[in-house]
């Protein structure tokens, strides 16, 4: 979710915390003796996937009618809705700290917990939303439901052409980097003109490579990025060495465009970036792999998070039949068509994104190889991807650890 969303709802959540006026859902039911319920999504790509599934759902239920709410500007629309504590029933919600954390925290959600539709879903991606809750309990308060991932998208053909495999390893990664330098090509095209895409780097190597307690203990003030970041900072310049000529100069849709050219071998992005190079390119063969962050391969992990849990508010009146909805939604059937739509991946169990273009990245995932992303559990005001984008412009490692422990401190002091 980005940043302006993410702040919009904590101005709401905060206004509707302090608020003594309970004016409940904004529905019932109508006039025409239906149970009526609105499902809300912060995501406006999936409007059309999401109401013909509704639109489904509503013919096999004929006594409950559901309304979809997809606003294009999904942050102002429901921070004015909180601010009412005029709150939807049920709401599709990214997973990150503010935008599920806060709701959790704030006792706006219903739990979940014992749910039969809660013990399909990957545990991995439970305990992902539960780590985003400032007091994590033993309850489920969303139900995580499509998930993505970051890694190496790579161009099978010019890989092919090389003689060159999937490196499994760091040091077999850049011995492929070597090659592809020997024939004159570029290894990696890198989009650091979008300070925001330097964050996939930065989440696939400190994932990977950061103690498995390093973000609690850094929120305690425990420990510092410049105690324990040393090795992904040089692997992070590593790569930027290993990148076209103007890495500082090249936008996100620049780089979709050239990559469908074959302009470059590798691409650090996330799925997400497959069907918009694919827009420059139908024909062009893809995989994507796991960055291999360490030279042990049993420890790499893919770095993936929560793009879309499902939640319902405890004020909803409609439990049962919002309950009843969260239900259908993850039927295999309807959980396989909404990923394919949304090119994504599943929290459900059983269900896996069939497009041969991931198919390395969805071995992983269902081998529960799978580390979340850092930064949706850093504070709110720390603007990581600013000063991963002034890493690669200064390339000075002091300077940017201690810049990070800087910023840390001042925004979760906040």
């Amino acid at each position: 979710m980005n940043k302006k969303l993410r702040l919009l709802l904590t101005i709401g959540i905060t206004l509707i915390m302090s608020s003594t006026l309970l004016s409940g859902c904004g529905t019932s039911s109508a006039d025409n003796g239906k149970v009526q319920l609105e499902v809300f999504s912060t995501k406006p790509e999936n409007k059309n996937i999401l109401q013909t599934i509704i639109d489904d759902f509503n013919k096999q239920n004929p006594n409950i009618e559901i309304t979809l709410s997809s606003p294009a500007d999904p942050a102002t629309v429901l921070k004015t809705r909180l601010t009412k504590n005029d709150v939807p029933d049920v709401m599709g919600l990214g997973g990150d700290a503010v935008n599920y954390g806060q709701l959790a925290d704030a006792d706006m959600l219903s739990d979940l917990t014992n749910e039969s539709f809660t013990k399909q879903i990957d545990k991995s991606y439970l305990d992902m939303l539960k780590q985003l809750e400032e007091k994590p309990d033993n309850k489920v308060y969303a139900i995580p439901y499509a998930t993505n991932a970051s890694g190496v998208i790579y161009n099978k053909d010019l890989f092919t052409k090389l003689g060159l495999k999937v490196p499994k390893t760091w040091d077999e990664l850049i011995e492929v980097c070597k090659k592809i330098k020997a024939s004159g090509g570029t290894p990696f095209y890198l989009t650091l003109k979008d300070s925001w895409t330097g964050m996939n780097i930065w989440n696939t190597l400190a994932s990977n490579l950061q103690l498995n307690n390093f973000l609690k203990d850094r929120k305690d003030g425990k420990t510092t990025f410049a105690a324990t970041h040393g090795e992904i900072t040089d692997k992070m310049l590593q790569i930027g060495s290993n990148g076209e000529n103007d890495i500082l100069g090249v936008s996100y849709d620049d780089c979709n465009a050239a990559f469908a050219q074959g302009k470059a071998f590798m691409y650090i992005q996330g799925n997400w970036a497959i069907s918009e190079i694919k827009k420059g390119n139908p024909n062009i063969k893809l995989g994507m792999f796991t960055l291999p962050a360490s030279n042990d391969s049993s420890k790499n992990n893919v770095t993936s998070g929560v793009d879309v849990a499902f939640a319902i508010s405890k004020q909803s009146p409609h439990q049962a039949e919002a309950k009843k909805f969260i239900a259908y939604m993850v039927k295999n059937e309807n959980v396989s068509r909404y990923i394919k739509d949304q090119f994504a991946f599943s929290a459900v169990k059983g269900v896996e994104q069939q497009d041969s273009s991931v198919a390395d990245i969805q071995k992983s995932l269902t081998d529960g190889k799978i580390a979340g992303f850092p930064d949706h559990y850093y504070p709110l005001a720390f603007d990581g991807a600013s000063l991963v984008q002034g890493l690669y412009s200064q390339k000075n490692k002091t300077q940017f650890l201690k810049k990070l422990d800087t910023e840390y401190d001042k925004a979760n002091n906040r």
